[in-house]
């Protein structure tokens, strides 16, 4: 069957969906309980049908993440002059998240901010600065680039899985 990584990935969720249906049958049905002398309310509850329906949609799940993972690890995407597979693209926008993260932190800094050091022994206070050690300007378009870079990331994963087909044994 031929898929866009977008299907898939819907797929996977329905699989999923269907997955806690089951689980949640088994766990409402395996047991019950009844006073003595009551006449029992036994759940329905087959062993074997639900035991089959969890495994068979295990089976489906890692057939379609494996079809999903080679895809991946196979197919190139271009981003910039740059190709790369999916995998390498995933594993680049997460460092490139993390690293803008940082440098939006040194973009909030002041140059100069006043710290409070407040000594016990003399009971006075003493004001401190903390200086930033760092070309602020210089930080704030690392922050422009590496954000934009993470934009043109997304855009062509976006493109990717919305087109790309690949073929998974379901």
């Amino acid at each position: 069957m031929k898929l866009t990584s977008a299907v898939a990935n819907k797929m996977l969720r329905q699989l999923e969906d269907d997955k806690s249906y089951w689980l949640d049958k088994e766990n409402t049905g395996t047991f019950y309980t009844a006073a003595l002398g009551e006449e029992a309310v036994i759940p329905e509850y087959d062993y074997s049908e639900v035991a089959g329906k969890i495994a068979e949609i295990d089976e489906k799940v890692a057939k379609l993440r494996h079809a999903i993972n080679l895809a991946n690890a196979t197919s190139l995407v271009k981003v910039d002059d740059a190709e790369m597979t999916v995998d390498t693209l995933l594993i680049k926008m997460a460092q490139a998240s993390r690293r803008k993260a940082f440098l939006d932190n040194l973009r909030k800094q002041q140059e100069k901010t006043r710290t409070h050091n407040y000594s016990y022994v003399n009971k006075q206070s003493v004001p401190e600065y903390k200086y930033i050690n760092y070309d602020l300007e210089l930080v704030k378009s690392e922050f422009e680039k590496i954000s934009d870079y993470i934009m043109k990331m997304q855009m062509a994963l976006d493109y990717y899985n919305q087109t790309a087909e690949f073929e998974a044994e379901l």
